[in-house]
């Protein structure tokens, strides 16, 4: 199946299976049936079956699955096996938090560069690189062939941040912002996953009802 024919809820448990495989061979469990791990995650067997049926499947009936295959093989379809180079924009809050600890090379980015407007931060070390000014942005970018940016700027500044980094070949975002990327956007080719924690923190309010 093809990738653009792969349903997005299905794209979102991917993570959730690479996460829990690797725990299960953390274990030293080294293969486990459709079934068993229906009730590791709350899923039902069919549905898993499903979803990685859409990649070629990955088991056989009568064995289940090998887990360091399908560990492998997810890892494969989500590209944590290759590297893409990816800056860091607004060290703020939440950007000093994500450049502390997350550890991006682990799922297929490489975070070579952070970026800050401040004075008070210009120069401090973050997750073991040294905060640059953004004045310095847009050069290192374009000399450096960086296709990703995690943005956490204000809103007030999103807009300018975004397009200028588009402008630069710039095509995968994780963005923080409240700036709607893709609909401003619209006829180039983007990769963009929006974090709005309010939202996540309302969706819990209302499970708590």
């Amino acid at each position: 199946m093809a990738k653009k024919d792969v349903a997005l809820p299905v794209i979102r448990r991917l993570p959730r299976y690479y996460r829990f495989v690797s725990a299960l061979l953390a274990e030293g469990i080294e293969r486990i049936s459709s079934k068993e791990l229906s009730l590791r995650m709350g899923l039902t067997a069919s549905q898993i079956r499903q979803d990685l049926n859409c990649f070629g499947g990955f088991g056989q009936q009568g064995y289940g699955y090998n887990l360091k295959g399908l560990k492998d093989e997810i890892g494969k379809i989500l590209g944590i096996d290759k590297k893409i180079k990816m800056v860091l924009v607004g060290a703020g809050n939440i950007g000093r938090a994500l450049g502390t600890r997350v550890d991006f090379n682990s799922v297929g980015f490489e975070l070579v560069a952070i970026f800050d407007n401040s004075e008070d931060v210009v120069g401090k070390e973050i997750g073991g690189l040294s905060v640059k000014s953004a004045d310095e942005l847009n050069d290192y970018c374009s000399q450096n062939g960086i296709e990703a940016a995690v943005v956490c700027v204000p809103d007030s500044s999103a807009k300018e941040v975004v397009d200028s980094l588009v402008s630069l070949g710039v095509k995968i975002f994780w963005n923080f912002t409240g700036y709607d990327i893709l609909f401003n956007h619209k006829d180039m080719e983007l990769s963009v996953e929006n974090v709005h924690l309010n939202d996540s923190l309302m969706t819990l309010r209302y499970l708590a009802n």
